[in-house]
């Protein structure tokens, strides 16, 4: 439907009404949704000056280590937020850099097993007091602990499952 640009605020005012959305309700998910997307950026540029890695790279070997060093190519997907093609072709590049290892799983020959290798261990010991000196300096250092704790409570309560096909 064509709406004049005049009357534009108009309809999305009618828009927000019919979907039953409160004004505090959009504001909160603007801001998260900005928040969000700043603290991301800015995690990524530091990150990506810093160090070289860039964010969603270090999210891999970091998980990779909190496993334990090893993955099935579909948990560590789930686990980074990542789409499977995504991390295919993530892992592929992650493994001519020499940073993860790929093979076959020992009890089924169709999975992939991920491993971290030890310059992907160098990599994230290099890496990673950048990102949480970022994640302390940009989140964590500017929210008390009553914050924290009522952001963590209200997060997990819209938080749904979010793996990628």
């Amino acid at each position: 439907m064509q709406v004049p640009e005049s009357d534009a605020a108009a309809h999305f005012d009618l828009l927000v009404a019919e979907a039953d959305l409160s004004r505090r309700g959009l504001v909160a998910w603007a801001v998260l949704l900005r928040a969000h997307a700043t603290l991301m950026r800015q995690l990524e540029t530091d990150l990506k000056q810093k160090t070289g890695l860039a964010l969603a790279d270090f999210d891999v070997l970091a998980q990779l280590a909190r496993a334990g060093g090893a993955l099935r190519m579909t948990e560590l997907a789930d686990r980074a937020l990542i789409s499977r093609s995504g991390m295919t072709r993530r892992i592929a590049r992650l493994v001519r850099e020499g940073l993860v290892r790929r093979a076959n799983a020992d009890a089924d020959a169709r999975g992939v097993v991920i491993t971290l290798t030890d310059p992907g261990q160098s990599r994230l010991a290099e890496s990673g007091p950048v990102h949480m000196r970022g994640v302390s300096d940009l989140f964590v250092a500017k929210l008390d602990d009553h914050e924290l704790a009522v952001l963590e409570s209200a997060l997990a309560k819209v938080t749904i499952d979010c793996t990628f096909g």
